[in-house]
């Protein structure tokens, strides 16, 4: 298959205004992509697929944008479930760290923040929990976005749904999977 591609790549024409090949300039293994601007191919890519001439699969067929079926991303967790099994909850917190070595670097202190913030909305007064869980909410989205932590998306939904449900409870567990997750982060 392999040599199939490179038989394709070699008797491919040139692409105009982009120098030539991985000698040339914008070259390197992706000099050959599209430019994307006026007279580039973008539109013609578009509708042979993302991968184009190379022949592969087409990665919007049947299955999503990732071809293969697969679910973006990992499962949400179910709030319902966490609040009533542990076991749940120490899996949950297991599968969060082993995602953030894989996806995330240099987290440990902004958890220990986070993880802060979380107790100190715990220990609100039961008329401010809500909104302190919402602004809660509000600087996860944050730190998941200036520190590019997508590990912790899950995070953000389940807070989310704690939230809507203003449940001490939900709330209790929230913390304790945070806890978890600091710990197993360590």
């Amino acid at each position: 298959m392999a040599q199939e591609q490179e038989q394709r790549k070699e008797n491919r024409p040139p692409r105009e205004g982009r120098g030539g090949g991985p000698g040339g300039p914008g070259g390197g293994p992706r000099g050959d992509r599209p430019s994307g601007g006026p007279g580039g191919e973008r539109g013609e890519r578009g509708e042979r697929g993302e991968r184009g001439e190379r022949g592969d699969r087409d990665r919007r067929g049947p299955g999503g944008p990732h071809g293969s079926g697969r679910p973006e991303g990992p499962p949400e967790i179910e709030l319902e479930k966490l609040i009533n099994d542990s076991l749940y909850l120490d899996n949950q917190a297991h599968s969060i760290v082993s995602r953030m070595r894989d996806m995330d670097s240099g987290t440990k202190s902004q958890l220990r923040r986070l993880y802060s913030a979380v107790r100190r909305a715990v220990r609100a007064p039961e008329g401010e929990r809500q909104h302190e869980f919402v602004m809660l909410r509000a600087r996860l989205a944050y730190t998941i976005a200036r520190h590019g932590l997508r590990s912790l998306d899950q995070l953000e939904k389940l807070l989310l749904q704690v939230t809507r449900k203003n449940d001490i409870r939900g709330y209790e567990r929230f913390k304790d999977l945070f806890e978890a997750i600091v710990a197993y982060n360590e």
